[in-house]
């Protein structure tokens, strides 16, 4: 095994330090989020964690390394009455994205089970994880049927594998630590709520710190033994910190005033469900316990707050993560006035902590020991790195946009807000794929509807029973079978075949021309368009962003998963000039072929947003309708958003989406509680050749 990289080595990132050190406290944390951008040391860090753990005991020989003192009854390696007892060093289990769900939770030996009634069970990673860590790097990009077997695990603390009336469970009690990138897509909103704590990581800018990340990093790379050698007295220290702190753990008192401060604070950022409650109690108490001390003080708290709420807050991933600091400490000061209205004459500090800087252990905030060199006390907070990263992530180009691009026209408005996103009715494309697990189109999936049998193409997955004892049964005599088991040989297995749901790309294609330059009516069609993207983001589609205005076309964003980078840069879009509509097809053309190259499975949906006017150049309608047929003639799905408005109108949307081989609908029946939306869908591709295929 390489060695890894010291956790008292790494620079900076004080928050995510310190709350991978709590959760090493107190597992019963719940784990930590680790969001940033890439090369913050995120996977480092996490990695380095599993050193600082103490050793668990676990009963000999047992493949679910079960305690010694309470062993689980119902172990498929037990009982363990008469078994000795050994110690290991905690694991660190990292489940890779495209993990199946067989190497998740394991698999059991069909075959076997059906002829001999044995439960021969291979465990997963998930025994593997009990009682240690779990680590998914990427996990925004986790499939959804790993992150509903996860979730499974995460809430009952076991794990269940079923086969067709056979089934075996194992306790599966873990440490989930997950890293991600935000500009790759967000997490369903029930696996964020597990995690007990999140934190924004950035890269610094301080000059004097990135020198020491790069001489760290490259001492370690000549001679990882030896710069760990170097750090191991400091490893050994922190690891004995760890210790003490999880023995002073029972000893930690919450008390009244602090609980009633936690239950304030939740209820004055509106969180969702009571768990938010429980992981800041069970924060703050860990807190005490890293400091030194045997009482929560107010400090405690409002550290618990900023690293636990954070991301139950949002309500749709559009919303910017973080906390309105001024407003906590309202909050908190508010509650503490509340628990003691009379306090003793004097008495300036009821909590007796300092405040904020208060003079215990670490300053009675918890934060971790500063190390040598650049990570030292004078370094910003990293409280501040989420306000630091939205202002990254937000659509900061608004002031040089009317000039990024195509060329201005005389006429070029700045960029107006998005009205109010709404429910949006479904848009599928038709037919059935096989692309990625989503929940927008039709497609032969793992996970789904049965809806027929087939011979298995490799390891068997999913068994069709019926049709595997099928298969079986004529060939019970041949076979020599005397006795009431079925004689079952692999030829006989059959795999089920199962539709469910995929995602797609959805493919936004925007006319910010001159002719939607009217203010309330961009903001409409923007907030229609974020609507739609709020809607991708739910049906775990990628999505990407083509504009057109003036004289060309450009791509605003490149297919991707991250819903709020579109977002963004929606936000940020000036309108004005000509109306290239060809320029903007050919361009959404070109993004689509290069698109299938990468990901051929993924099947497109070209969602086009104009009034249907077209201007400049020689022809323009004619080159409009010729771009437009090049989707019709590669069966590409596709629905125009017509943005008309007016008494009199045109219907040039309605012809485009006719030469596009697609439908139409207007802002109005987008909506998925408007009576029109109700009868239509996109379904409307109904020419001769697409009903062939």
């Amino acid at each position: 095994m390489s060695t890894p990289y010291p956790f008292t080595a790494l620079v900076g990132q004080d928050d995510l330090r310190l709350a991978l050190l709590l959760n090493a406290v107190s597992p019963a944390v719940g784990g930590v989020l680790v969001r940033g951008e890439k090369g913050t040391a995120k996977s480092t860090a996490v990695r380095a964690l599993s050193a600082l753990l103490p050793e668990v005991p676990v009963v000999a020989g047992c493949r679910f390394s079960c305690d010694p003192a309470a062993p689980d009854p119902n172990c498929p390696d037990g009982p363990h009455e008469s078994a000795g007892a050994t110690a290991r060093p905690a694991r660190m289990v990292e489940l890779p994205v495209g993990a199946s769900e067989d190497r998740l939770v394991g698999a059991l030996d069909i075959e076997r089970a059906l002829a001999e009634g044995v439960k021969a069970f291979e465990p997963g990673l998930l025994a593997d994880a009990h009682r240690g860590i779990l680590y998914v790097d990427e996990v925004n990009l986790l499939h959804d049927h790993l992150v509903d077997l996860l979730l499974d695990a995460a809430a009952m603390g076991a794990s269940y594998v079923e086969r067709e009336g056979v089934s075996v469970r194992h306790a599966a009690r873990f440490l989930l630590v997950g890293t991600m990138n935000p500009e790759e897509g967000e997490l369903r909103p029930q696996l964020l709520d597990r995690f007990g704590l999140t934190v924004e990581v950035a890269a610094s800018r301080e000059t004097d710190q990135r020198v020491e990340v790069v001489r760290r990093r490259l001492a370690y790379d000549d001679d990882p033994e030896g710069f760990a050698g170097r750090w191991s007295e400091d490893e050994s220290a922190l690891r004995d910190r760890v210790v003490a702190a999880r023995a002073l753990l029972p000893q930690v008192v919450l008390g009244d005033g602090a609980l009633r401060q936690i239950a304030a604070t939740c209820a004055a950022f509106e969180v969702d469900g009571m768990r938010a409650d429980i992981v800041m109690a069970r924060t703050a108490t860990a807190l005490a316990a890293w400091a030194g001390r045997t009482d929560v003080l107010s400090e405690d708290v409002r550290q618990a707050a900023l690293l636990a709420l954070p991301h139950r807050r949002r309500r749709n991933p559009f919303d910017a993560p973080g906390l309105d600091e001024d407003k906590l400490d309202e909050t908190l000061e508010d509650a503490r006035e509340d628990e003691e209205p009379e306090p003793p004459e004097g008495d300036d500090d009821p909590d007796g902590g300092g405040g904020p800087d208060g003079d215990g252990p670490d300053g009675g905030g918890g934060q971790p020991p500063a190390g040598d060199g650049p990570d030292s006390p004078e370094l910003p907070s990293q409280n501040q790195g989420p306000d630091a990263q939205d202002a990254d992530d937000s659509p900061a180009p608004q002031e040089p946009a009317p000039t990024a691009g195509a060329p201005s026209g005389p006429g070029e408005q700045q960029a107006v807000r998005a009205a109010e996103p709404f429910r949006t009715k479904m848009l599928s494309v038709p037919g059935i794929g096989e692309g990625a697990a989503g929940r927008r189109s039709r497609a032969r999936t793992e996970h789904g509807r049965t809806t027929g049998s087939r011979r298995p193409r490799g390891a068997l997955t999913k068994l069709h029973l019926a049709a595997t004892v099928q298969a079986a049964a004529p060939h019970q005599k041949a076979r020599g079978r005397s006795g009431a088991g079925l004689v079952v040989r692999r030829d006989d297995l059959r795999q089920a075949t199962r539709e469910g749901r995929e995602g797609n790309l959805v493919l936004f294609v925007v006319d910010a021309s001159g002719s939607m330059a009217a203010r309330q009516r961009m903001s409409a069609v923007k907030g229609a368009v974020l609507s739609l993207l709020l809607d991708a983001y739910q049906r775990r589609d990628k999505v990407g962003l083509v504009t057109f205005r003036g004289t060309e076309a450009e791509v605003a964003l490149p297919p991707t998963s991250s819903v709020d980078a579109a977002a963004a840069r929606l936000e940020s879009l000036p309108t004005g000039g000509r109306t290239p509509l060809a320029a903007g097809l050919l361009k959404a053309h070109d993004v689509l072929r290069v698109e299938r190259l990468r990901d051929a499975a993924r099947r497109p949906l070209v969602v086009v947003v104009t009034d249907g006017r077209a201007t400049g150049g020689v022809e323009p309608v004619a080159r409009a309708g010729r771009a437009a047929r090049l989707f019709a003639a590669e069966g590409v799905a596709s629905v125009v958003v017509d943005c008309e408005s007016g008494y009199v109108r045109l219907g040039l949307a309605g012809q485009l989406a006719g030469e596009l081989g697609g439908t139409v609908v207007t802002l109005d029946e987008l909506r998925a509680d408007s009576i029109a939306g109700l009868v239509k869908d996109v379904q409307g591709m109904n020419s001769p050749s697409r009903r062939a295929a």
